[in-house]
């Protein structure tokens, strides 16, 4: 079955472009919960008007509310849900846990897509949220044709992939940089793109863009997709213009009606739309690493000649009609009757005057049938017109107009109602309130040295460890620390099985918990028999947030360190809940790993990140050899009691780059309340993001 190609849709021209050039589904922004909130996106009359727009050409409309919300913000996101599904909306993509799970269950017949920055690239992510009642998945750009063959495969939703476009250095919706430096959220549709700018690795800034991915451009591969199962190919681009938007979407088009790879024509077309140094199509491939990156300068220039052809076609607005079939019986002493059918198994019948007898000269069926084919300025084409005529009639031209006139408008009617579909009241939020007094102080370690004596002496709640370090120790100390498994943040459905060795492992050792950052770690945990505790990878925003995990078998989650303070203490704790309070927050996860694209893996020595300001970043080896960026501050609060009035069960230490003695005295600092010194950081807790 051939894919849909799903074009993206940042203001209504952008729309318009993607539909005459042949889209199957435009993606879109409606409201403030988008991920794309610097596009131009829709008013409430455009949005309707897009819709109409969109299904009397037989195009599906998907509303993109995937971004992270708060309790506050969460009626007024069911609201415009709600709102859109009224109108008849197609689909709806979520990020956030709460949000989805207060649509599932309030507007149960509304098909809701997992948008990307949910962070699925595993098959256990996949079918976890298609038991949840997802009719689609959009897994990561990072993914191979392996990884996404084997997630259609064992997937019972639909799997889309991004096939052109840019490419986020950071997995979605696991990125915090834009955030914490510039207080502007990417989960909160503001990302500034920081990545786009110079840094150096282990050395100054010196016109180096480690962080800045070429465009993917996938257009040689969508044969493959089709054949494994992909049901939806999406081009990215709601940022772009409308011009660039009518060039690529059209290619595509073209490749997947006739089944082939682009000429070098297309691709050249492709790549003066919009590039960065060219393409790549490494992740797909499987491979990473310096031949990925790539800039676009600021004053690049659009492709006038290019833009002016595409923008004169799809302004014609003829580029995509609905082929109709007319039957029209003229009959002496009833009325007209004109029926219009489309391919789609639609017919409508409306009737006009009753003819009168000819006094002159007799209406013919070549000029009912040439007054039919006068589709002009509609979403509609005559395929075939069949006229039967009695002899001596007499029917006025503005008759047979009108008739043709009232058919088509039937048929758009037909065409864009909206279904049935039902709106139940808001389900409450269970009875439940695990707010404790005070937080117990748990710690996380990146390296065995960590641990010493001295710091369990301290009497942590948990200690978490990562997964792959315990798989190494020979034994765990005895006391009343809770052991707990630190699962890969990245993985794939390959590195399962050596996995679930290491969890029977640590199980063995005397670990009973895990610590979960992705939908995909439940099912490795749940075999393994942990208990589960959810990591701020999971981007715990709200309390329906923490309900819908608590009913996944959650027994605490870490909250999101994009909230603040006040947030925080207002979300309603229907999970013991934890906050990281000390530490170098985590600003991205990649694929690839910095060191090595630097000129040789280095990755067993402190590495850094040094942006135009001197600003130095960690950089600490992930699991499968990808990187994760830390912080160039470090954030202490040991000295702000607010912290701890906010109902937390937990307050995490996040040991990444300390040295052991370091770790005993920052434990120590935060039982006796003591003061930053150095560089330091608030985080957000304190600014909030936007």
């Amino acid at each position: 079955m051939k894919p849909e190609l799903l074009a993206p849709a940042g203001s209504p021209e952008a729309l318009r472009a993607a539909v005459q050039n042949g889209a199957g589904a435009v993606y879109l922004g409606w409201g403030d919960f988008n991920a794309r909130r610097g596009a131009r996106n829709f008013s409430d009359g455009e949005f309707a008007d897009a819709l109409a727009y969109c299904h009397v050409r037989g195009v599906r409309v998907f509303l993109t509310l995937n971004t992270l919300v708060t309790d506050r913000e969460l009626p007024r996101a069911l609201e415009t849900a709600a709102a859109a599904c009224r109108l008849g909306v197609d689909a709806v993509l979520v990020q956030d846990w709460g949000l989805f799970d207060l649509l599932r269950r309030a507007l149960p017949d509304l098909p809701l897509h997992a948008s990307t920055q949910m962070s699925v690239f595993t098959s256990g992510g996949a079918v976890e949220m298609a038991r949840d009642g997802c009719e689609r998945v959009v897994i990561a750009r990072e993914c191979a044709a392996e990884d996404a063959a084997a997630i259609c495969k064992n997937c019972p939703a639909e799997v889309e992939v991004f096939v052109h476009g840019a490419l986020c250095m950071c997995y979605s919706g696991q990125c915090e940089m834009s955030a914490l430096i510039g207080g502007r959220s990417g989960n909160r549709g503001r990302c500034a793109q920081p990545c786009r700018l110079p840094y150096g690795v282990n050395g100054p800034a010196k016109k180096q863009y480690p962080l800045s991915l070429k465009d993917t451009c996938l257009a040689h591969e969508l044969r493959d997709m089709a054949d494994m199962g992909v049901a939806c190919l999406k081009l990215e681009g709601r940022m772009k213009r409308p011009e660039y938007v009518a060039v690529v979407t059209r290619i595509y088009a073209r490749l997947l009606e006739e089944g082939r790879g682009p000429t070098a024509a297309e691709e050249a077309e492709l790549e003066r739309a919009f590039s960065r140094s060219g393409f790549t199509d490494w992740y797909w491939q499987g491979r990473h690493g310096a031949g990925m990156f790539g800039t676009r300068p600021e004053n690049a220039a659009d492709p006038k000649e290019l833009f002016d052809a595409a923008r004169a076609a799809y302004e014609k607005d003829d580029l995509r009609t609905v082929p109709v079939r007319f039957a029209c019986e003229v009959r002496g002493g009833v009325p007209c009757a004109l029926t219009a059918e489309d391919p789609d198994g639609h017919a409508v019948t409306v009737s006009g005057p009753v003819p009168e007898t000819a006094r002159n000269r007799s209406v013919t069926a070549e000029e009912v049938e040439s007054r039919l084919k006068k589709t002009g300025g509609t979403a509609f084409r005559c395929q075939r017109a069949d006229v039967t005529v009695d002899e001596g009639l007499s029917l006025p031209v503005s008759a047979v107009n009108a008739l043709r006139r009232n058919a088509l408008a039937a048929l758009s009617a037909a065409r864009t109602a909206v279904p049935a579909r039902r709106e139940l009241p808001v389900p409450p939020l269970p009875d439940i309130d695990c707010a404790a007094a005070a937080p117990r102080l748990t710690v996380s370690v990146t390296n065995a040295a960590q641990l010493t004596g001295g710091l369990l002496d301290l009497r942590p709640a948990r200690a978490y460890v990562p997964l792959e370090l315990l798989a190494d120790f020979p034994a765990l100390p005895q006391g009343e620390t809770e052991w707990c498994a630190i699962l890969p943040r990245v993985w794939r459905d390959r590195d399962e099985p050596e996995l679930r060795r290491w969890l029977d492992k640590a199980r063995a050792l005397g670990v009973t918990g895990a610590l979960l950052g992705n939908i995909g770690h439940l099912p490795l945990a749940r075999e393994a028999g942990l208990d589960l505790y959810g990591d701020f990878g999971l981007n715990v925003f709200n309390a329906r947030a923490m309900d819908y995990l608590r009913g996944k078998g959650l027994s605490s989650a870490c909250v999101s360190f994009e909230l603040r303070f006040a947030q925080i203490r207002d979300l309603r704790k229907i999970l013991p809940a934890e906050a990281i309070v000390y530490g170098r927050l985590p600003l991205m996860i990649t694929e690839n790993c910095l060191i090595e694209n630097s000129g040789g893996c280095r990755c067993d020595r402190p590495n850094f990140l040094v942006d135009r300001t001197g600003a130095a970043f960690p950089l600490l080896r992930a699991y499968g050899h990808r990187t994760e960026l830390q912080n160039s501050r470090v954030l202490w609060l040991a000295d702000r009691p607010e912290w701890r009035r906010l109902g937390l069960a937990y307050g995490r230490l996040r040991f990444t780059t300390e040295s052991p003695e370091e770790c005993v005295r920052v434990f120590r600092g935060y039982l006796e309340g003591a003061a930053a010194s150095g560089e330091f950081t608030r985080g957000l807790y304190e600014r909030g993001v936007e």
